[in-house]
């Protein structure tokens, strides 16, 4: 099997280069690794007590965030390496000011792993969710390099739980201990004979509560909303907009406020969100030759302010329920307090199924239900308070896992 998956990589290397002649997105990919060795060169001593923390994605990094921070104080002295496997996350942190060296993971061959692990020489690896690279895990157990995977999920149709997963199951033992998410992902390690593990919930808990400590004001929100209900609606895609273009034109008041922050911010897409609204609409990119008092409709055609903007408001529509790929963050809106509405792909987020059951979450499957329950919250003032407060209630119920681990971590390394 491994003759098998590194001949598969080496090909999916040649193939990414010829791709990345005509896609962006792959250019950034093959681009971005190429000068990766002599980054981690130029900034990592031999002498440093370096932490590498691997991330898929942008949603993986505010998982491992809170641990990187706590470790930096902790540990003032020692260097952070962030690694992202995907452009949408490295474009996105590549200046995060938290770590010393933010990077590429270059692609999962034996010679890159080895380069990598011999130049970086970390101290400790942690590895983000659900990030498995079968070379990088076994030169990190044979350097004896201690590991550990945070706010790990799995599911029963991983391929380390099927018959022939037995090669990428033995991987799994260069890990020195498991934090995860869920018992049933505990269950399942269980049931193959690792025992390596606790259930500690998710670190982005303790990161969504730090934003409620943080200035979330912004001078042109307050002046476009003036106190008015308002809907945000944070990472949609077409299928969401749809759906909101109806309520607005067709259901909500002249007296709602709607702040939509698409997912893509291509200019097409964005054009085409403004033109099929029938009301005062202003752009991100177009707010200072408008009176925003006087819109109703504010589309952010930007990146990094979605966090601030969702404490503005009284619910919080978060995209992404309609695709395959399934919702985005709504643990971000649900600790300002406020009720989250989604669609029906949510199946595979704990924290989405949680909030359901505690009532702070409502799920629509049709424009039917999108309009009644978006109308019904605006209306009942009382019930947005009650699911608010389950919201809030349940980040704050959820906290301290980044604590756990790196007081594992500060045990771990002073041991070696």
């Amino acid at each position: 099997m491994r003759w098998i998956y590194n001949s598969l990589v080496i090909f999916s290397s040649f193939i990414l280069t010829i791709l990345a002649v005509f896609h962006k997105k792959t250019h950034l990919f093959v681009k971005g690794r190429k000068s990766v060795f002599s980054l981690l060169k130029a900034k990592i001593a031999p002498e440093d007590q370096v932490f590498w923390f691997h991330c898929a994605s942008l949603g993986e990094f505010e998982q491992g965030r809170p641990v990187m921070e706590q470790l930096k104080k902790e540990f003032s002295s020692c260097k952070i390496v962030l690694t992202f496997f995907s452009p949408s996350g490295y474009e996105v942190r590549k200046n995060y000011k938290g770590a010393d060296v933010v990077c590429y993971l270059p692609l999962d061959t034996n010679a890159n792993a080895k380069k990598f692990v011999k130049i970086a020489n970390p101290a400790m690896a942690v590895f983000v969710k659900y990030e498995f690279w079968p070379n990088y895990l076994q030169v990190l157990k044979k350097q004896r390099v201690p590991t550990i995977l945070v706010s790990g999920i799995f599911r029963k149709e991983h391929v380390f739980f099927q018959w022939y997963g037995l090669w990428m199951r033995k991987k799994l033992q260069s890990f020195s201990h498991f934090f995860l998410q869920d018992e049933n992902s505990s269950k399942l390690l269980s049931a193959i004979g690792f025992h390596n593990h606790e259930v500690i919930g998710d670190t982005r808990f303790d990161r969504v509560y730090e934003i409620l400590r943080e200035d979330n004001r912004l001078d042109f929100i307050d002046e476009f909303t003036q106190g008015h209900y308002t809907l945000v609606a944070g990472s949609t895609w077409k299928e969401d907009e749809d759906l909101l273009i109806h309520y607005i034109n067709n259901v909500a008041s002249s007296e709602e406020k709607f702040v939509i922050a698409p997912h893509n911010i291509k200019a097409e897409g964005i054009a085409r969100l403004k033109e099929e609204l029938e009301v005062q609409t202003v752009l991100y990119s177009h707010k200072a030759n408008k009176d925003l008092k006087d819109c109703q409709v504010f589309i952010i055609d930007t990146i990094g302010i979605l966090t601030k903007i969702y404490s503005v408001a009284d619910i919080a529509y978060v995209g992404g329920g309609y695709t395959k790929s399934g919702i985005h963050n709504i643990l971000e809106p649900a600790t300002f307090g406020i009720p989250v509405v989604i669609g029906p792909n949510y199946k595979k987020f704990k924290e989405a199924q949680d909030l359901i059951a505690l009532k702070a979450c409502e799920v629509t499957s049709n424009q039917q239900e999108v309009s009644q329950i978006l109308n019904e919250l605006k209306t009942k003032r009382a019930l947005r308070m009650t699911k608010g407060e389950s919201a809030l209630n349940y980040i704050e119920s959820s906290l301290g896992a980044s604590d756990k681990i790196t007081a594992y971590i500060e045990k771990l390394v002073s041991v070696k």
